[in-house]
């Protein structure tokens, strides 16, 4: 084995460790769910091994799939889905997404300040990044329709200053990091107070920056929110081509070449993958473990946070960056690792996508009769707030939803392989790096959604 191999493997396992120590996943807004999941009841070496030995025997199945014709009829299906109308269904999406926006600052300021009732609190966490991300890669990107935001922008005026080509994705990727840390570290779930006033700092930056670079710019290369509903929509069973819409198998628009396009964009589908671990890892028993002694020597909580939020995208991206130089090893090519980077990170959404999905399934239902009261009357605080009790067995989807988007990765990743390769052997060669990731991402998630769940320690 070279000391670059070596290298690989050490951090892959360095990775898996930290991660095992850190723990397990609390969604946005998790206090408004109250409870967690639960233990299993079987061995955890047992039910990781089961969940990446799936993966891994998935790959072998793949790697016997060798008919590039065939490849390219699966991704390239689809049904034309018939148009008409759009004009006016375009502008009441805009309608809704501006309403949705002035009700979470009206509600915020001025409605209950308990947060089971609130609107802006159920409308924000269990309407929008549950309910709606969920539709995004369930059917297809509503959101830029609905972004109010870019509404807005639409109708001020624009300097349409030049944009720094070196600045890319990088604002997004530090955007999206910082969204949750302050997601984590603040009571945005508990306080509609606070959550509308961020609401508005973040409208100011939103529009600022749109006036200043133009709402294309703005909304195509900096806004993180835009792009993560962005990608999540290219995971999506119904798309747009230049000949309008078309219903198309979920996932394969994941290997479109350049829709990843550079350093930058990679970069933002690590931290986007980052990001929906991180979110859970900060609320278990082993998280809380492991920080209160660092706490307890003086280490402040608001510190230990965003360090574990750097250190953690540092270490995915590092990872994957090992696996692309090995990656070109095994492939024996000359392609620049640029171009491997590129075209083997969208099958990383479909993994996000999976997880996402796991991670707010369950917040969702429990939490959508409450939100239909508070629509129902927005600025009422009931004392009675109607949840949905799930099922003994619902976990299971949870867990079945992170392999699904495991296995939709590694067949992109395969269909990407050999759109780049001409030889077959190379392109079944080129993914062995990737699919160890794979495997090692699923039984992190598993784990993750397994865990049960404790109140976020020391803030």
């Amino acid at each position: 084995m070279t000391v670059r191999r070596r290298s690989l493997v050490a951090t892959a396992l360095c990775t898996f460790v930290w991660l095992a120590a850190a723990g397990t996943a609390s969604a946005h807004g998790g206090s408004l769910a109250g409870g967690g999941r639960e233990t299993l009841t079987i061995p955890t070496w047992l039910f990781l091994s089961t969940g990446g030995a799936a993966v891994g025997a998935s790959f072998l199945l793949a790697s016997f799939v060798t008919d590039r014709q065939f490849i390219e009829r699966v991704h390239g299906w689809g049904v034309p889905l018939a148009a008409g109308g759009e004009r006016p269904v375009v502008s009441l999406g805009r309608a809704l997404g501006v309403a949705g926006l002035v009700a979470v600052l009206v509600t915020g300021f001025l409605g209950p300040t308990n947060a089971r009732t609130n609107l802006a609190i159920l409308l924000v966490w269990v309407g929008w990044w549950a309910g709606l991300a969920m539709t995004t890669y369930l059917l297809g990107n509503s959101w830029a329709v609905l972004n109010p935001w870019k509404t807005l922008a639409g109708l001020l005026p624009s300097l349409d200053r030049s944009y720094p080509d070196r600045l890319g994705a990088w604002p997004g990727v530090a955007g999206l990091l910082a969204l949750v840390w302050l997601e984590v570290v603040s009571p945005l779930a508990d306080d509609p107070r606070l959550l509308a006033t961020v609401v508005v700092g973040y409208s100011v930056v939103t529009l600022s920056g749109a006036v200043v670079f133009g709402p294309g710019t703005w909304f195509g290369q900096v806004d993180p929110v835009e792009r993560v509903f962005r990608y999540y929509g290219r995971f999506a069973p119904i798309g747009r081509d230049d000949d309008g819409f078309r219903l198309r198998l979920p996932g394969m628009d994941l290997s479109t070449p350049r829709l990843v396009d550079g350093a930058d964009e990679v970069a933002f589908v690590v931290a986007l993958l980052w990001v929906t671990t991180y979110d859970g890892l900060v609320t278990t028993p082993a998280w809380r473990d492991l920080t209160t002694p660092l706490v307890e020597a003086g280490l402040p909580p608001h510190l230990l946070y965003p360090l574990a939020l750097l250190a953690g995208f540092a270490l995915f991206l590092g990872v994957y960056r090992l696996a692309v130089r090995a990656s070109r090893r095994t492939a024996e090519t000359y392609l620049a690792p640029s171009v491997l980077a590129q075209r083997f990170a969208p099958p990383l959404l479909a993994i996000a996508a999976g997880y996402h999905f796991a991670h707010y399934l369950g917040y969702f239902l429990v939490l959508v009769p409450s939100l239909a009261v508070a629509v129902a009357d927005p600025l009422g605080s009931p004392a009675l707030v109607p949840v949905l009790d799930l099922p003994g067995w619902f976990g299971g989807v949870a867990l079945a939803a992170v392999v699904v988007g495991h296995l939709v990765a590694i067949w992109v990743a395969h269909a990407a392989a050999y759109d780049l390769f001409p030889a077959r052997l190379q392109a079944v060669r080129s993914q062995y790096p990737f699919i160890a990731v794979m495997v090692f991402y699923t039984m992190t998630s598993l784990w993750v959604v397994s865990r049960p769940e404790v109140p976020l320690p020391h803030l």
